[in-house]
This record gives structure tokens, C-alpha cells and sequence, in this order.
């Protein structure tokens, strides 16, 4: 007996050492601070060194920073700069011998040189606020930025008669402009961006635009370096039509502005090509709708008759950049999930190079990355896989080769979730809809296992296989985890997206209940327990499940939109929002409002369903919340309400807060988990 005893306790012994080591391998919120990825890349004229922005978690104070590190073609890297700041914007000179990037080392966001050849640092300005879009002219003797000019205002009503030992409250704040608060700032200052000119050896900038209109970036020099290639939205009635944005060239000595183009659409980013002949540019026609591709065009540096390079690739193009011939350019588009790489020669000749950028979402597996060209053929790019964060790669005739390994030591002993690729039919209408599936890191194809469907925001965008922290924790904690691009996502061209145009929720709830079938049929889901979740459009999306179906044991909707009529009444970007999702002011078409609104179908709700917003949320403002949350305990559903402190729109800008929503979301789940049939 006591010989049976002995061994029982130690087989207890060895089952609890092993489950810790189990634990130990998985994947736990707290690893989260321990994660790093790469971004703000730049590449040396001959392609041998890349520059990088090594970003990292701070666990004491909560934030997001970063410092700059470069990598050679053997893999061996070195900090340039060291320290708990964030520095980025790098912008490397013309010659490879000078960075210049902006960083709050000094207490506020500044913009420092350093030279390559010694290492020396220095702080060349001292703004009051704070530099973006750093960009070298071609003798490498300025840079140009753009910044945030204050414009003072007075209020039309001054109190009088105050003692002067009295405390009175705080005055009244008086506020008429359209745009008066933005998701993740704040309520606005009275100013606007504009551009400014300085010498790269320091010294006062100097102010180069001065109307009343927001000037952005990039900003691209001309060859002759006496002009300045901006976008901007100068036109009267600019705060009504958001989109309308335009090229414009700005004469450095003397001030004056030309306006390159001239239609109803955007057109931005431009990029001078370095024989200084061609203005590359991306942009669309405005129609209205929901989605549109946005293309690569090609005009004269003076302007004139432009031509569209991609005419013939149903995709939206993101980042461009010219090779060092002028024969053609770089650029990276979103297909089925991923995010390529190409190139193409003016002459309308194009290859892909990868398909494998992206890495630079933490939370949720968007698509994301960068790239940066040498004068050779060298490419540097933020390589994608679903097991880690983003590294830096390099592709070079036709080669890729990863130079860093930045979370080998947080992850490489980790058990991680395999992602899998799926395709199936929607019931809807049998449309084609990608998606992917991330297992449990002990998964067994004999066993069944709750499933959580995780829903995109957007909902214009896209997931993909990439790593997402969210996926890993919900698989980690011994879930099947299934993410979709129902219709409605980007990646999968302008048709796809502009289904859900002036139709949303629509058939895309059918795309999504389709996934779970099909998921459900491969035999490894357990149909008692089934959850479902999701942020922004997602939560949008959860709400709207929950309405038309009891089939999921819980929810958890994420920063949602509930009532579209309060939403496009309190959203920051209201203007937008009326024209392009719905065509109509909310008086005017008070019926489709409510039809597409969650809130109109609360009465059909059993599924026990949690809400998780920021405080400050500004997109999709925490009343949405609000009215959900008390039409559920109206109606007498199982509810709570998580609510974040200080958090916008992106919650997961500080790791704790990511934290909380993922911990709280399996909480939930947890309370209802059906009982085990032996």
C-alpha cells in the first residue's frame, strides 16, 4: 500500500513538473514585453549595411521605444544609440555618411544628425513641436521637415468681474471647428502642418509654407534642390471633401506654389526620380465609394499629361520608391493576405521580388512592412513570418537573406501556434474567401477544441500570416483560433471590397459563419464551444453576430460601432464617414442607418457578451459601448463592461493595455465553458 502511495505522489510530482514546463514553453501575456521588431529602415548606397529602428517593450514605463542598430550582409549588428527613448524617421544622406532621425532622447521630439564614420551625435534643433518627414536634398547641404505651427485663437467671451484672490473653475472652451478632436491626440490644437527648410550643419529652420492648410509628406526634393514636391489639401472647401488632395511643387527661395494635378481624388506621396525628369505619384479617381485601388502614376517634374503604371494590377499600391537608373520603381502592394515586394521598369515590365514583408503589427495579424532600395540592387524589407515579429531581410538578385533574429531569445524556446491557410465557399453566394487557422501548440488531430473566430477592423483591411501576439495568447491558452477576410477586406481587389459598399454588415456575416463550418467540418471544433470576438469593424461585426445567431457561447465586442447614427455624429472623422459609408446625412436616410445599426437587432441577443473600449477612444467613442451595454442588461443578457483608462482607438499602444484586453477576453470564455462529457 504504502509502495502504491509512493509511487502515486510521485507520479503527481512528475505531472506538475511537466505542466510547468509546458507553461514555460507557451506563450503568456507578460512575454509580450519581451517582444521586438524592426522598422524605419534605411540602406547604404552599396547596399552592405542596413540602418533600423530596433523597437522594444518597456516594462516600467509602459511604452513602446526604440533605438537605432545596423546589420551588415554577414548579420552582425551594432546600437548606434542606446538608451529608454524612441528615436525614428531615419533619413540617410545622399552620400551614406550622415543619418539624420528625429528622437525624444532630450525630453522632446527633436531632429538629430549623426556622422557614420565616428559615431558623433548631435541635437540640431529645439522645436516646440515636434518634426516629421525628414527628407535630405540631393547636395545633402539641408533637410526638409514638416511640422505643427500653433495659430493663436481667442475666445469670443471673457468673464469680468473675478476677485483677484478668487478660484474660479476653469473657462469654458469654446470650439467651431469641423475637425475638433482626433483618435489618439486628443481634442485639437489651432494650427496646421507645414513645411520647413534647414541646414543640415544646425541652425534656426525656416518656415517655408504659411496658409491655412495642412502640407504633408513625404516631401521629395527636386534635383536642381530649389524645389520641394509635397501633397496637400489647399482647396476652399478642403475640410468637406477629406480625400482631395493634391501635388503641388514649392519654389525653396522664393515661396510660390504650383498645383500639379487637378482631380476629384487623392493624390499624394510623390517621388522625384533621381535624373530629376519624372514625378513618380499614387492616387485614384474619387467615386464615392467605399474602396478604391490606389494606382502608380507617372508625370513630368514640371507637370502635364501623366500615365498610370499599374492600370493593369487590380491591387491598391502603399509604398514606392525609384531605382538609382531612373528606369523604374519599387513598390509593395497587399495580395490575398501578404504583402509583396516589386519591381517595375517604366517601359511597364514587372517582377515580384517577395512576398514576404509585413511583421510590424504586434497584436493582430494585419499586413504592414517596409522597404528601402541601395543605388545597386539591393533591397532591404521588414521580413514577415507567423512565428515572429518583423526582421530585416534583404533581396538581392532574386535571393533573400534574413540578417537578424531580433526575438530568437524571448521566443525560440517558446511553443508557438501553427498557422494555417484555408479557402472555402461562402453561403452566400459560394464567393471564394481566404483564411487562416492557428492551432494550440499541443494540438491533437484526435481531439476536439473550443474555436474562437477573431473578426478584422477595418473593415476595409486585411489579415494575413503574420505574427500576431492576440492569435499566439488565444492559442497558447488551448484554443483553435480562425481570422478571415470576409468581403469587404483589401488584398483581394476593388470588386471584393466594394461589396460591402453602402452593405455593411451584410454577407459578410454569412462569409464568417461559412469559415466556422468549414472549419467545423475538418472535425477538430467542438460546435458547444464556439466564441467569437473582435475590434473596431470586428467589433462591429461581433455585435452584429450576436444579433442574428446564439450559436457562440460568448463574445467579447472590442471598441465597436452600435448605433451608426450616433457614430457619424461623435466619430473624430464624421465628414468622411457620411460620404463614403453611406452616402447620406443620418436624417436623411434614418431607416438605412438603423437596418445596418447592432443596435437595431439587441432584442434578438442570449449570447453572454462583453465590451471592452478605451476611454478615449475617439473612433469609435466609448458611448458606442455605452448604449450596447445597457440595451444587454435592459434586455436581461449576461454583460460587463471592461473599460481601458486613457486608451484611444489603438489600445495596444501600451503593452499592459494589450495585455488586459486579452486577459479579460479568455476570462470571459472562461465563464462559459460548457461542462466535459467523460
Amino acid at each position: 500500500m504504502k509502495l502504491l502511495k509512493s509511487f502515486a505522489i510521485a507520479l503527481s510530482l512528475i505531472s506538475a513538473f511537466v505542466k510547468a514546463e509546458t507553461d514555460q514553453q507557451r506563450l503568456s501575456a507578460v512575454d509580450l514585453f519581451q517582444l521586438e521588431y524592426a522598422a524605419d529602415l534605411e540602406i547604404s548606397p552599396n547596399g552592405d549595411r542596413v540602418y533600423f529602428v530596433r523597437h522594444f517593450m518597456d516594462i516600467q514605463s509602459d511604452k513602446k521605444l526604440g533605438n537605432i542598430w545596423f546589420v551588415d550582409l554577414d548579420g552582425k549588428m551594432r546600437p548606434l544609440t542606446s538608451g529608454k527613448h524612441s528615436d525614428r524617421g531615419l533619413a540617410l544622406s545622399p552620400d551614406g555618411q550622415k543619418l539624420a532621425y528625429t528622437s525624444n532622447a532630450s525630453g522632446s521630439s527633436q531632429i538629430h544628425m549623426m556622422w557614420l564614420d565616428n559615431g558623433q551625435q548631435a541635437k540640431l534643433t529645439n522645436l516646440q513641436e515636434a518634426p516629421a518627414q525628414l527628407s535630405w536634398s540631393p547636395d545633402g547641404r539641408f533637410l526638409a521637415f514638416s511640422q505643427f505651427v500653433p495659430e493663436e485663437t481667442k475666445a469670443p467671451v471673457s468673464l469680468k468681474g473675478k476677485p483677484s484672490d478668487a478660484k474660479w473653475a476653469e473657462p469654458a472652451v469654446f470650439i467651431d471647428d469641423l475637425y475638433y478632436r482626433q483618435d489618439g491626440a486628443g481634442y485639437n490644437k489651432p494650427g496646421h502642418q507645414q513645411i520647413f527648410v534647414l541646414s543640415t550643419d544646425g541652425g534656426t529652420p525656416r518656415q517655408l509654407t504659411f496658409d491655412a492648410f495642412d502640407h504633408g509628406g513625404p516631401l521629395s526634393w527636386g534635383a536642381d534642390g530649389q524645389h520641394l514636391y509635397f501633397s496637400a489639401n489647399r482647396h476652399a472647401d478642403h475640410e468637406m471633401v477629406p480625400l482631395n488632395t493634391e501635388l503641388y511643387r514649392l519654389a525653396i527661395d522664393s515661396g510660390e506654389i504650383q498645383a500639379l494635378t487637378d482631380r476629384n481624388g487623392p493624390d499624394q506621396s510623390p517621388h522625384v526620380s533621381p535624373d530629376g525628369k519624372w514625378l513618380a505619384y499614387l492616387g485614384f479617381d474619387d467615386k464615392g465609394t467605399n474602396y478604391e485601388n490606389q494606382r502608380l502614376y507617372l508625370m513630368p517634374t514640371e507637370g502635364g499629361k501623366n500615365k498610370v503604371l499599374t492600370s493593369d494590377l487590380d491591387r491598391s499600391i502603399n509604398q514606392i520608391q525609384w531605382d538609382a537608373k531612373s528606369k523604374g520603381l519599387y513598390f509593395s502592394f497587399d495580395d490575398m493576405g501578404k504583402t509583396k515586394l516589386a519591381y517595375q521598369s517604366l517601359n511597364g515590365n514587372r517582377q515580384i521580388l517577395t512576398d514576404t514583408l509585413g511583421g510590424q503589427s504586434l497584436g493582430r495579424p494585419y499586413a504592414s512592412g517596409e522597404f528601402a532600395v541601395s543605388k545597386g540592387d539591393a533591397v532591404a524589407f521588414s521580413y514577415s513570418v507567423p512565428s515572429r515579429p518583423a526582421d530585416v531581410a534583404l533581396v538581392k538578385s532574386g535571393k533573400t537573406k534574413v540578417l537578424t533574429h531580433l526575438n530568437e531569445d524571448a521566443l525560440g524556446h517558446k511553443t508557438l501556434a501553427r498557422v494555417e491557410e484555408i479557402w472555402f465557399k461562402s453561403s452566400a453566394d459560394n464567393l471564394d474567401i481566404q483564411g487562416w487557422v492557428a492551432y494550440p501548440p499541443d494540438f491533437d488531430p484526435a481531439k476536439q477544441y473550443p474555436l474562437i473566430l477573431e473578426i478584422h477592423g477595418g473593415p476595409v483591411a486585411n489579415y494575413g500570416p503574420h505574427f500576431a501576439s492576440e492569435i499566439q495568447l488565444y492559442a497558447a491558452a488551448g484554443y483553435v483560433v480562425l481570422y478571415v477576410n470576409p468581403r469587404g477586406s483589401d488584398s483581394y481587389g476593388e470588386d471584393f471590397a466594394q461589396k460591402i459598399h453602402l452593405n455593411y454588415p451584410s454577407q459578410d456575416y454569412d462569409d464568417l459563419m461559412s469559415g466556422v463550418d468549414a472549419l467545423i467540418k475538418k472535425g477538430n471544433i467542438d460546435p458547444k464551444r464556439l466564441y467569437v470576438t473582435g475590434g473596431s469593424g470586428g467589433g462591429v461585426l461581433t455585435a452584429w453576430i450576436v444579433g442574428h445567431t446564439d450559436r457562440f457561447k460568448a463574445a467579447v465586442v472590442a471598441k465597436p460601432v452600435i448605433n451608426w447614427f450616433s457614430f457619424v455624429l461623435t466619430a473624430d472623422y464624421y465628414p468622411f464617414f457620411t460620404q463614403y459609408w453611406f452616402g447620406k446625412k443620418p436624417w436623411e436616410d434614418m431607416q438605412g442607418y438603423m437596418q445596418r445599426s447592432p443596435i437595431s437587432y439587441v432584442g434578438n441577443v442570449k449570447t453572454p457578451t462583453m465590451l471592452l473600449t478605451g476611454e478615449a477612444d475617439y473612433r469609435t467613442p466609448i458611448s458606442e459601448t455605452e448604449q450596447f451595454y445597457q440595451a444587454l442588461k435592459l434586455q436581461g443578457v449576461e454583460t460587463a463592461m471592461v473599460r481601458i483608462p486613457g486608451a484611444s482607438h489603438g489600445i495596444y499602444m501600451r503593452p499592459s493595455n494589450l495585455m488586459s484586453k486579452v486577459e479579460y477576453i479568455l476570462w470571459w470564455f472562461s465563464q462559459y465553458q460548457p461542462a466535459q462529457e467523460p
